[in-house]
């Protein structure tokens, strides 16, 4: 007769922590990967040219952002409850915090995607209730991110000169997202003052965002010239600058495209003409800055830039520029900006699915999941 060895408690909690990822380093960074995947929906399905199974591909493409999408926030909810002393450190540290805006982006960006493509397998009545859950909860934590985080880097937080990051975008990015999914709900609202409501009120996180992205922009690109590239490990975050340029111009065009239902011709006749005058010069100035943050990733690739969490930059940035892009073609008729979103969608995609690789690589072999390095 063999008797069963029962192992000792010490080896049996061992034997745990080597079997259960540990949540303890689990940021809010982590959002990203909804975000980047549902923007690949999302701009799929919106794609002015007819590919067989297009539709299909986004479609799964979606599911797998709201699969996502729940399973990072359980994680998060794990990591506040069993960690708390590090997510209330993540709070008060600048590198960190900006990234709860990321919560924000992946609600609503999931939110858009049940509506464009979702309603297809859920139904209609079922995607807008969800989508409208999504924009209420989303909006709320957008609104609060992009009050709280800039409040907590001006009371709490150790910010030096010369240290300004892109990544100090992602809070305040968080309400042009909202007024890009607002304008998709108006269609479904009373006629009246309700969709007058919803698109003055989109109008208005517009404006939050876009003017918040005003101030900072100028002290990235500062940082930039008076002190050099970011280190490698951040060059990525470089593409971050194009969220809320390729945003805001899917937001202008998607106003524009309901103004009509919801306020009076005179205005929705400038509403449409504003949404071109702005969205023409700022996808140029995101080209640019495509063409400027490409050009310093590749140099720190060949400098030996290594895989980190920053990569997901690739992917929900360079898709609001495929929707802005789509936009803007849907209200020139101008081939160019066709072809342009053909373009950015495919460098869209390889950069996903690159990324969604190393993702899962680094997820098993817990190199994501471990302690940040101090230097």
């Amino acid at each position: 007769m063999v008797t069963a060895v029962q192992p000792s408690p010490r080896t049996a909690v061992a034997l745990a922590a080597v079997r259960l990822p540990s949540f303890r380093h689990f940021g809010p960074n982590w959002y990203a990967t909804v975000m980047g995947t549902a923007i690949v929906a999302n701009a799929g399905v919106a794609l002015p040219v007819d590919v067989p199974g297009l539709r299909t591909a986004c479609a799964a493409v979606w599911v797998l952002s709201a699969v996502l999408l729940a399973l990072v926030l359980t994680a998060r909810a794990t990591h506040w409850i069993h960690h708390r002393d590090q997510a209330r450190a993540h709070l008060v540290d600048p590198a960190i915090a900006p990234f709860y805006g990321c919560l924000s982006m992946a609600l609503l960006a999931v939110g858009i995607g049940t509506l464009t493509v979702g309603q297809d397998f859920i139904g209609e009545r079922a995607a807008v209730a969800a989508a409208a859950v999504l924009f209420g909860v989303g909006t709320l934590v957008g609104l609060s991110a992009a009050a709280v985080v800039p409040y907590l880097m001006v009371v709490r937080h150790l910010v030096t000169p010369g240290t300004a990051s892109p990544v100090w975008l992602l809070p305040v990015v968080s309400p042009m997202v909202s007024a890009s999914l607002g304008p998709l709900l108006v269609p479904h609202l009373p006629a009246g003052q309700w969709r007058e409501a919803m698109l003055l009120g989109s109008y208005a996180m517009f404006g939050i965002s876009l003017l918040a992205t005003l101030v900072i922009l100028p002290m990235v690109f500062a940082r930039l010239m008076h002190h050099g590239p970011l280190p490698l490990a951040l060059t990525p975050a470089l593409f971050l600058v194009l969220g809320p340029l390729g945003q805001s111009t899917t937001a202008v065009n998607r106003l524009a495209e309901v103004a009509p239902a919801a306020i009076s011709a005179p205005y929705a006749t400038g509403l449409g003409t504003f949404a071109v005058v702005y969205g023409v010069p700022v996808m140029g100035f995101a080209l640019m800055w495509l063409a400027l943050a490409g050009a310093t990733v590749v140099r720190a690739a060949r400098e030996g830039m290594p895989f980190t969490m920053t990569w997901w930059a690739f992917t929900f940035p360079v898709g609001t520029c495929v929707t802005g892009a789509e936009a803007l073609a849907a209200h020139t008729g101008q081939a160019p900006f066709e072809w342009l979103a053909v373009g950015l969608f495919a460098l869209l995609v390889t950069a996903w699915a690159v990324t969604g690789v190393r993702t899962l690589r680094g997820l098993f072999s817990g190199a994501l999941l471990a302690a940040p390095v101090q230097r």
